[in-house]
């Protein structure tokens, strides 16, 4: 087989993923981003306004309202799931049936986000809840963490840290297994603590894998609509109205997918604006091994 062959068979194995990639991303992005400029119920004519709803979100209180909430909410999931993450993952990786225990933790991920939603409603239910009975017992007073303003977002980010454990738990079980084992055998010649060959090996050289992990979980952080939509619908006063709970409210409850598809462009162009400025960051501290 020639070059050319080869080639040309490379493009027919690509075609499926091209087809795929144009239908169900590029297409509707270039259409959302029209759409961002007209007025439109969803069924009559399109209505070509120019930047009208770009000025409607920039004013609206509910837009800064959902984009505080879900700027917390990434503040508060992000540093702590990482974390905790990548302790687990140095765990598992010295004990024996690892794999038992990666499918213990990755079992979540796979699970339907309504059945996670519904259970941890039942959890952090203030009258009935297993979450306050259990610190009752130890003589708290648990708060009522689905209706409280103070406590709604903490607890939804409660429910995504565990939820997410699993999926960034196997990426660093995969990074951690990656690192050669001769720089801990120098590392213990020149005898090393454990707090050392984690400092200076372990970290710097899952640096990529911490990269990667950030990056995927800032996008994740800011497209969270499921849990809110479940357990609070946005409630209450809106303490856990996020950005694309605001977006869906706008194109499937006020039926304006001209506004809605200008606060979707938005959100693209902040999740891009976060997602280029850890790339220029990530060059102070993200090495590879090769290097």
């Amino acid at each position: 087989m020639n070059r050319r062959q080869q080639n040309l068979w490379g493009f027919v194995f690509l075609t499926p993923q091209l087809i795929g990639l144009l239908a169900f991303s590029l297409i509707p992005v270039l259409f959302t981003l029209s759409l961002s400029f007209m007025k439109w119920d969803g069924f009559g004519a399109k209505e070509f306004i120019g930047l009208a709803n770009y000025t409607d979100q920039f004013t609206n209180p509910d837009f800064w309202k959902a984009l505080m909430n879900t700027a917390y909410y990434t503040v508060l999931v992000i540093p702590v799931q990482i974390a905790i993450s990548l302790v687990v993952a140095i765990a598992l990786n010295k004990i024996k049936g690892k794999n038992f225990y990666r499918l213990f933790f990755f079992m979540p991920v796979v699970t339907s986000s309504v059945s996670i939603g519904v259970i941890w409603m039942w959890i952090l239910n203030g009258d009935f809840g297993i979450l306050n009975q259990v610190l009752a017992n130890v003589g708290i007073d648990g708060p009522m963490w689905l209706t409280d303003t103070k406590w709604v977002m903490p607890s939804i980010a409660m429910l995504s840290i565990w939820w997410g454990l699993g999926y960034n738990m196997v990426i660093f079980l995969a990074g951690l297994q990656g690192i050669s084992r001769s720089y801990y055998e120098a590392a213990d010649i020149d005898g090393a603590s454990n707090w050392q060959k984690f400092r200076h090996i372990t970290l710097p050289l899952l640096s990529p894998t911490t990269f990667f992990i950030t990056i995927m979980a800032i996008i994740s952080s800011f497209q969270v609509f499921d849990q809110a939509y479940v357990m609070t619908s946005g409630g209450p006063a809106k303490s856990s109205y996020t950005f694309v709970y605001h977006i869906y409210e706008a194109a499937f409850v006020d039926f304006d997918m001209g506004v809605s598809s200008a606060a979707a462009m938005i959100l693209f162009v902040i999740i891009l604006m976060f997602t280029l400025f850890q790339f220029k960051m990530s060059k102070r501290w993200v090495h590879y091994e090769d290097q």
